[in-house]
């Protein structure tokens, strides 16, 4: 079935489209037959015949319709506001995104289907993108169904760049849409221009050239956040519909940042000289999709091919000069079939998927370091709706080799299952539980360790990640409670997660945690590094809860987040890649949207993250975040809207949880920007 675009206000939802009405980037569901009131906010993505269980278990951002993402220069301005979800790192060239505290490489990502696979440099981050190029961001809060396969234990994030038929108006043949932005903090400026078109009824074609130019920002302190970048940004589409069946398209994408850059860009206030530093991503795929009268046909096939890179030039500052790639290579089919039958309605997905992933490492004087992986998997799923139940199970099969200088090229057959159900309580109220078996092949190391075996232990038992997660929830919506076609939406999720062999990096050196491996026994404590499963298993408890009021002219959300994880020895949170515990404080987010005439919207979001303190004592303090923001679209002026945002409003001094944070030394953190008044301008005709 073709994805419709509906805005969380509008439209006849039935029980099966019922979305994740995400109205102020809250989650909530709503299901009935009845009109919700009319807004121009945030949009959410359902598709016809969509199980209530997925829909409430995910949520997505529409980022022309959201302020903070169309200004966006950075993943933290948009994803955050998911209940669930934190992206640290200042830097675009340093974000990394956690769901419920799991970090990048526990989640799948994906750019227009792509697979972005593999970790480069511990203090860099792995995805990159810059935010003008995209349409959507849908993400997996946990990983709730099969569908999502290997290197998902913590959900998906799945990101979609703008198309054609987004941009054209009704009969259009041609457009163009033009964005400039300037950020005051960081003096940066962004400059983007889009022309697409229709030449003929069945043929769009989109082309995109952005640049992004950011100088050294500061934080609530003023401490300098060192950065002197320009950024070049390319998206290329094509579509066309071959009779009336089939579907094929074509993108490339690039996002090329280069510029100087602290060596360790995660330590932007660090007094090392900094040094030339390149960052580029490369994605190309190819999708067909054939989809005839028939409900028992809905074939969608992507191949897809991304490198990504990270090259130093030192320029005589110390010795770190280095050239990484990762490349992932993949193809992937899945049929959608609907089936009515005397007991219900059955939805049946059913799909196949094969990828590779290569890693490159290069240093002067020394040879190119190389080492590989690749999965092939097969699934079913079973969306079965019963009146007002609906049961899934669901099944998938995997077959990973691992690479070679980790886990010695070993191979895992892995089945696991999954099962999940939703029924409607009562008009507009649906209880949720779901149970998911969860697997994760030793993954490709850091592309800056490859050293073709030298100097590392390769540990040909190291055992696959495995676990589950598992959630029950709540999600209802109330209709007509203060003035005719308002609306309030609730929605309460619990969920636990448990992984048991939890693989792990451990290198060499004198500084505290870096103890070496024994190069024969693999015994922690010696000359060699490598990976090694942790002795205890961890489990991650937490709670989700939104609210949202909406009239037609006015919007209030609140939401709160709590994610805690513990192994079950020590007591420990899940070691993050930044250096300290993966877990965050607890998330309170208010939002206010009130769009005061058909040219002017006003906008409000406040952040509160309580403190934590880890099982070593080590505290992550609270902050408080404000920002507002004002859209104007003039009647005279068609297609030109103007934006004036202040992020940050009261200067607040503060560290993502998700960032690298060390309380005791200040120059070892990756602060916020502080006060930061974003100006944009787009014309589109």
């Amino acid at each position: 079935m073709r994805e419709v675009k509906l805005p969380i206000s509008s439209n006849q939802l039935t029980l099966l489209s019922m979305g994740v009405a995400a109205i102020l980037w809250t989650q909530a569901a709503s299901a009935a037959a009845e009109d919700m009131p009319s807004t121009t906010l945030q949009t959410i993505t359902v598709t016809a015949n969509t199980s209530v269980r997925e829909n409430v278990q995910e949520d997505s951002v529409y980022i022309d319709n959201y302020t903070p993402a169309a200004q966006a220069s950075h993943l933290s301005d948009f994803l955050d506001v998911i209940p669930g979800v934190e992206v640290g790192g200042t830097s675009s060239v340093n974000q990394r995104v956690r769901v419920r505290g799991l970090d990048d490489t526990n989640l799948k990502v994906t750019v227009d289907g792509a697979r972005q696979e593999g970790a480069m440099f511990y203090h860099m981050g792995d995805i990159t993108i810059d935010p003008d190029l995209l349409k959507q961001a849908e993400v997996a809060v946990g990983n709730n169904s099969v569908t999502l396969g290997n290197d998902a234990i913590g959900g998906a994030v799945a990101f979609e760049t703008v198309d054609a038929v987004d941009l054209l108006k009704p009969g259009q043949k041609v457009g163009a849409k033009l964005h400039a932005g300037y950020a005051s903090n960081n003096d940066e400026l962004l400059t983007s221009a889009t022309v697409y078109g229709a030449p003929t009824d069945n043929i769009d074609l989109l082309a995109y050239y952005g640049k992004r130019d950011t100088d050294s920002g500061e934080d609530g302190d003023g401490r300098e956040l060192y950065e002197d970048s320009e950024s070049e940004n390319i998206l290329l589409k094509a579509g066309a519909y071959i009779g009336e069946d089939h579907h094929v398209g074509a993108s490339f994408s690039r996002t090329d940042k280069e510029g100087v850059f602290p060596f360790r860009p995660d330590f932007p206030s660090r007094s090392e000289p900094p040094i030339p530093q390149q960052v580029k991503r490369d994605t190309y795929t190819l999708d067909h999709n054939f989809n005839p009268a028939n409900s028992l046909i809905d074939i969608d096939t992507t191949v897809y091919q991304t490198e990504t890179q990270i090259l130093r030039d030192s320029e005589d500052v110390g010795n770190f000069d280095f050239d990484a790639k990762v490349k992932t290579t993949g193809v992937k089919i899945e049929n959608t079939s609907v089936i009515d039958t005397s007991n219900g309605r059955h939805k049946l997905i059913v799909g196949a998927e094969h990828y590779e992933k290569e890693s490159e490492m290069a240093r002067d004087g020394s040879a190119t370091a190389n080492d590989d992986a690749n999965n092939t998997s097969v699934y079913l799923e079973d969306q079965w709706q019963i009146g007002k139940l609906t049961l899934t199970p669901g099944v998938r099969y995997d077959r990973y080799e691992s690479p070679e200088f980790v886990a010695g090229s070993s191979t895992y057959d892995n089945v696991v299952g999954a099962f999940a159900a939703s029924y409607e309580v009562a008009p507009r109220t649906q209880v949720f539980a779901s149970y998911t078996e969860l697997f994760n092949g030793p993954d490709l190391g850091q592309t800056v360790f490859n050293s073709n075996g030298e100097g590392i232990y390769v540990n040909n038992d190291l055992k696959p990640e495995e676990g589950y997660n598992s959630e029950v929830g709540v999600a209802t919506t109330l209709r007509d409670l203060t003035i005719a076609d308002d609306a309030l939406q609730l929605s309460a999720k619990y969920f636990r997660s448990n992984i048991e062999n939890y693989q792990q990096f451990m290198r060499t050196g004198s500084r505290p945690g870096r103890f070496g491996i024994d190069c024969e026994t693999g015994a922690i404590g010696g000359d060699c590094q490598g990976m090694f499963n942790s002795d205890e298993d961890y489990k991650i408890d937490g709670v989700e809860l939104a609210a949202n009021y909406t009239t037609r002219d006015f919007g209030m959300g609140l939401s709160y987040s709590r994610a805690r994880s513990e192994g079950d020895k020590t007591g420990n949170s899940i070691p993050s890649v930044s250096g300290s515990g993966a877990d965050s404080g607890d998330r309170y987010m208010v939002n206010l949207d009130y769009a005061a005439n058909d040219m002017v919207d006003l906008g409000w979001r406040s952040t509160y993250v309580a403190s934590i303190t880890d099982n070593q004592g080590e505290t992550k303090p609270s902050y408080d975040v404000h920002d507002v923001y004002v859209n104007y679209s003039p009647r005279q002026f068609d297609g030109l809207k103007a934006t004036v945002g202040v992020y940050n409003l009261f200067d607040e001094t503060y560290a993502s949880h998700a960032s690298r944070l060390n309380t005791a030394d200040a120059t070892a953190t990756d602060f916020e920007m502080g006060r930061n008044i974003k100006t944009s301008l787009t014309y589109q005709f």
